[in-house]
């Protein structure tokens, strides 16, 4: 957990770059965290692109999505999705809204989504699908009022990501850096998905293989392993260290409990 709400603010923004950078996010999409000093809060950017968010431009608000300080720039219409998701749900911590190329395929046909290879069970068993017009009819497919994102959240359920009907998905977590494993291997789980049809029959995981490789895919060593991975590319695309030194303090942490477990030799 970072040190202080400044570290979030900059991990939530890197976060938001590395999943851009990745494809999954492009002009659109959004990604939250929880405040951890009091989860009746929660972080999330103005309405930028996510490959151009700062930490500066990090606003917080309540769990009914107004802003805590009057904002001074444009917020996202599709906040309610974050705030009604932490509402619904006090096991997440992170959300990632987005309309991958890979995933709306899925979202259009109303074909379901399921887990097709080992790191693609970071999705779960299975996603939902939440079709707007069951409860408001025809609307402009955003999810801009609180009854819409309550619905959405009641949709979600306990899963692990929900689809969007001709809309997009919208993924949780623990934390970002499970957030970030899990959408982005949601995402090319898509793409292996819809390249299996073009194969012939789609054989999807077992509830027993999905739920043992799911948890072996966010346990720390792999998901330390992908978000190094993923934000070294970054830092190459910027040109900048300052992304890949989002991916250091784990490494720390670790280096430091492992020389305290070494013996001391004697000095010669």
């Amino acid at each position: 957990m970072p040190d202080t709400l400044a570290d979030l603010r900059r991990d939530l923004a890197t976060a938001y770059r590395i999943v851009a950078n990745e494809g999954i996010l492009d002009a659109f999409g959004h990604i939250s965290v929880r405040n951890p000093n009091n989860p009746k809060r929660y972080f999330l950017s103005r309405s930028r692109a996510p490959a151009l968010v700062q930490p500066d431009d990090i606003l917080e608000y309540d769990l009914d999505s107004n802003p805590i300080a009057p904002p001074t720039t444009q917020p996202y219409l599709e906040r309610v999705i974050h705030g009604e998701i932490f509402k619904a749900r006090p096991d997440v911590n992170a959300v990632c809204h987005h309309h991958a190329p890979s995933i709306m395929p899925f979202a259009i046909s109303g074909a379901p989504l399921v887990p097709v290879f080992h790191l693609g069970a970071a999705m779960g068993q299975s996603a939902p699908f939440w079709d707007s017009r069951d409860e408001f009819g025809d609307t402009n497919l955003l999810v801009a009022k609180p009854e819409e994102g309550a619905s959405h959240a009641r949709a979600l359920g306990q899963h692990a990501m929900v689809l969007l009907r001709h809309h997009g998905a919208t993924v949780v977590g623990s934390g970002l850096r499970d957030l970030v494993f899990r959408t982005i291997y949601s995402a090319k789980n898509a793409e292996y998905q819809l390249a299996a049809h073009m194969l012939g029959s789609v054989s999807a995981l077992t509830p027993g293989e999905a739920e043992m490789a799911g948890k072996l895919n966010l346990a720390p060593g792999p998901l330390t392993r992908a978000y190094d991975y993923w934000a070294r590319r970054l830092a190459e695309r910027e040109g900048t260290p300052r992304a890949a030194a989002a991916a250091k303090p784990a490494q720390k942490l670790a280096a430091r409990k492992a020389n305290q477990k070494k013996p001391k030799g004697r000095k010669r």
